[in-house]
């Protein structure tokens, strides 16, 4: 696990907010000079704090539809064993293993209802799947939208 101090926590919280923020306005702001900031940022991303950047896109505008599928797992089936399958799914967002009923919550985002009935369908024909129960996203609000 990485150490992180006060200020890599203050860069992190606005490469938060904004991942396109130049370094030199986050030197400002933690109150360093930009080749130290860069240094750190560089560290956290290779100490993979810092996975990666990302556009957010606002589904509603761009026509796709997201959903979250509840998914029980067949038999002796391991989380582990459906996130293998998953992973390489493109319309799987995210995946979370999660305590009590269901055994996993996958984030999905397709193009339409028929594109969504035929995800879930290829995912209840892996094996792994006892059964599942999706939810349609009608409206999102994410804490960490760019501009907030």
């Amino acid at each position: 696990m990485a150490v992180l101090d006060d200020v890599d926590r203050q860069i992190l919280a606005i490469l938060r907010r904004n991942g396109r923020t130049p370094v030199t306005e986050i030197a400002r702001a933690v109150r360093l000079s930009p080749a130290p900031v860069a240094r750190r940022i560089e560290r956290m991303e290779t100490d993979g704090v810092i996975r990666g950047y990302c556009a957010i896109v606002d589904d509603q505008l761009s026509g796709a539809l997201e959903a979250f599928t509840e998914i029980r797992l067949a038999g002796a089936t391991e989380t582990s064993e459906l996130q293998e399958i998953l992973k390489d799914l493109p319309e799987v967002q995210s995946f979370y293993t999660i305590a009590g009923d269901p055994d996993a919550l996958v984030r999905l985002r397709v193009d339409d209802a028929d594109h969504l009935q035929r995800v879930v369908n290829w995912i209840r024909r892996t094996g792994k799947v006892a059964s599942t129960k999706t939810l349609i996203v009608l409206y999102d609000w994410e804490r960490r939208t760019a501009g907030q």
